[in-house]
């Protein structure tokens, strides 16, 4: 039987579990980063699949295990995302991969960050339910996210990446639900 304590979520952790929860299946993402400061462009399309992870499943324990957290802590959800991604304008494949996010109180654990193999951590916060806003700090780099779901079939999402203290690109994308 788990504790009280265990079962009582903070506001942010239960609006991270139904945000994860809204956003699984598979989408279509187009995306476009702009390089700062000349304004070079690369346009991406990815088709992404996002599957939900209930607390206590063989991902988040051992997504735990990377980050070195005690036995007796458990990431209360969290979410796994797989990719496979075209450049648009050299028409190339780019990238495949997958990627495993877990939350507890407003920290959001990955496997990996967007510019490392190595285990990384997000603060996150939402300013309303449907709006998540992540902010990610590594090798002296700061990636500030935010991922907006519009009803059932949209999302967008925004990504500035900076290095001290001048951005250095945004990335803007647009993401339809497939059916």
């Amino acid at each position: 039987m788990k504790s009280l304590s265990k079962l009582a979520h903070t506001v942010d952790e239960s609006q991270i579990i139904e945000f994860f929860q809204e956003s699984v299946g598979q989408w279509r993402s187009q995306r476009r980063y702009y390089t700062l400061p000349d304004g070079e462009t690369k346009e991406m399309v990815s088709m992404i699949t996002i599957r939900f992870l209930e607390q206590g499943c063989d991902e988040l324990q051992k997504l735990a295990q990377i980050h070195e957290l005690a036995e007796s802590v458990f990431l209360i959800c969290g979410a796994e995302v797989t990719w496979c991604s075209t450049d648009v304008l050299k028409n190339r494949s780019e990238s495949q991969g997958s990627t495993l996010f877990g939350a507890l109180g407003n920290t959001l654990y990955r496997d990996r960050g967007f510019a490392t193999s190595k285990p990384v951590t997000a603060q996150y916060n939402f300013p309303n339910p449907k709006t998540l806003c992540l902010r990610t700090e590594y090798n002296g780099s700061v990636f500030e996210e935010e991922l907006k779901l519009i009803g059932s079939k949209y999302r967008t999402r925004q990504t500035i990446i900076s290095r001290a203290g001048e951005q250095l690109m945004i990335g803007q994308y647009i993401e339809k639900r497939m059916v």
